[in-house]
């Protein structure tokens, strides 16, 4: 699918703020996709459609989670996390793209996953770090994206895990396990 295509497919579904958003994540995941030598067009769709359910109603989205047999313990965790892999089976369904890759860096652009594709870091590490994102820690995330994509993969999720814990919010597991998956996995642990 061209880009002019997909976004005309995403702008139908997001806000004009979210829309901004989404054209950072792209440009961000284009840049990450050159630098780290990750297939572009695979980096630019994936974005493209990352938010493409952000505004579905939650009741829409429980019913898909219900009905695709998707993991059960999303439900008691906070909607927010819904969006991404209702997000994944409303793109292959509506937009018809089947690329298992881009659809599960769309899946896992929220929760992270253990043995994270380079794609489904870069979609991560692109929709912290875009543009329009301001919050602290993100200029630190942004630094460390330009030396080393796990680096910056590891302190966004650190940085969210805080965050989450601050709020009194329950961290979904999947995340926790991307976290330690990064920090178990590293080739300098052999040396410890």
């Amino acid at each position: 699918m061209d880009r002019e295509k997909a976004l005309s497919l995403v702008k139908e579904q997001l806000t004009e703020k979210r829309y901004i958003h989404t054209i950072g994540v792209m440009e961000t995941a284009i840049e990450l996709a050159k630098k780290y030598k990750a297939d572009e067009k695979k980096a630019e769709i994936a974005a493209i459609f990352h938010d493409y359910a952000k505004f579905r109603p939650k009741d829409e989205m429980k019913s898909i989670i219900i009905e695709q047999k998707m993991p059960a313990d999303l439900l008691l965790h906070h909607s927010e996390l819904w969006h991404a892999p209702v997000g994944a089976y409303l793109v292959k369904e509506e937009a018809g793209i089947a690329d298992e890759e881009i659809l599960g860096a769309i899946r896992y652009h929220t929760s992270g996953r253990e043995h994270m594709t380079l794609l489904d870091k870069i979609i991560y590490v692109a929709d912290y770090i875009e543009p329009g994102r301001k919050f602290p820690g993100v200029e630190e995330v942004r630094l460390s994206a330009q030396e080393n994509l796990d680096a910056a993969l590891k302190q966004a999720m650190s940085n969210t895990i805080i965050f989450l814990i601050k709020q009194g919010q329950a961290v979904y597991p999947q995340t926790l396990e991307a976290y330690n998956g990064l920090l178990l996995n590293r080739k300098d642990r052999l040396n410890d």
